[in-house]
């Protein structure tokens, strides 16, 4: 993800943000940071995060992009159940996302993730963590961060009983990256997408095989969910999944168009936005998903 740095420009440009102002509750003791506006690199770049309240403790969805960002979401937390928090789970690999991980497993959360996730984290994350610039963030921002990752590993599909509450982990293979999980609670129908949907945010692409991610968004579509909280953006529903499978299609025919006779991700990505639907967060993506996927054989 290192074309990142074709967005620092863009991200300098907005003004400061912070991330959600507090945890929404989603249902029965599931809560989550959801539609953070002005989404920046010191926000975790809008990136939601969930927190799961069983009998026997609390299962956490992601832990933001720094140790700073996981602190405020630890007291947070602290405001709404005094539980101990047993998990960890990891949607993906990407630093918005994971970067908090350490200051929950000082808690004594066990880290889980699906092994391809793992694997891309080992792979990236030390050298992401030291160039941190290239994703506009300072050393400040990341100040006492650490990586941390995950110790438990599944394959295709892992069940956790947190006590009268189940949660139901699925690989989402090949869509938003090889790693994805979809984290299901069947009690109150509510599903963390993690980056697998994009909401009111215009999506990374740069990682993802459309063909699959969109039998992925699918297989979503059958499942007897009434909430789903996406990677970035407000709460939604199955009308999401369509808005979000009819942009996937159209930039991808568009983008393939445009690199026919283009190599300039920035001048593809000015042709393009007026064609895509209007989505009011992270227009600063477009470039690098042209260049990571439409020209890196170029």
């Amino acid at each position: 993800m290192k074309v990142l740095a074709l967005c620092i420009a863009f991200f300098a440009c907005i003004s400061p943000a912070s991330a959600a102002e507090k945890l929404t509750q989603i249902a029965e003791n599931v809560y989550a940071y959801v539609d953070t506006k002005n989404s920046t690199p010191q926000n975790s770049f809008g990136s939601n995060a969930g927190v799961i309240i069983g009998e026997q403790g609390i299962a956490v969805v992601d832990t933001l992009i720094s140790a700073h960002e996981a602190k405020r979401f630890l007291q947070d937390i602290r405001k709404i159940s005094d539980k101990p928090i047993r998990y960890v789970i990891n949607t993906h690999y990407h630093l918005d996302h994971v970067f908090g991980n350490a200051e929950f497993a000082k808690q004594g959360a066990l880290i889980i993730a699906q092994e391809e996730a793992k694997d891309l984290m080992q792979k990236h994350a030390e050298e992401t963590l030291q160039h941190v610039g290239n994703y506009g963030l300072t050393a400040e921002d990341m100040q006492g961060t650490e990586i941390a990752y995950p110790v438990v590993t599944y394959q295709e599909k892992m069940t956790i009983d947190l006590g009268g509450q189940l949660l139901e982990l699925t690989h989402a293979p090949h869509a938003h990256t090889g790693g994805d999980t979809l984290v299901y609670l069947p009690k109150q129908k509510v599903l963390f997408s993690g980056d697998v949907l994009f909401t009111q945010y215009h999506p990374f692409l740069g990682e993802g095989d459309i063909a699959e991610w969109s039998a992925r968004l699918e297989a979503i579509k059958a499942m007897d969910v009434e909430k789903i909280i996406p990677g970035h953006g407000p709460v939604s529903d199955k009308g999401d999944l369509d808005d979000m499978e009819a942009y996937l299609q159209l930039f991808d025919t568009k983008a393939k168009e445009l690199a026919a006779t283009s190599d300039d991700p920035q001048e593809i990505a000015q042709e393009i936005l007026p064609a895509l639907p209007k989505r009011p967060e992270g227009a600063g993506l477009i470039p690098m998903n042209i260049q990571m996927k439409y020209l890196k054989k170029k």
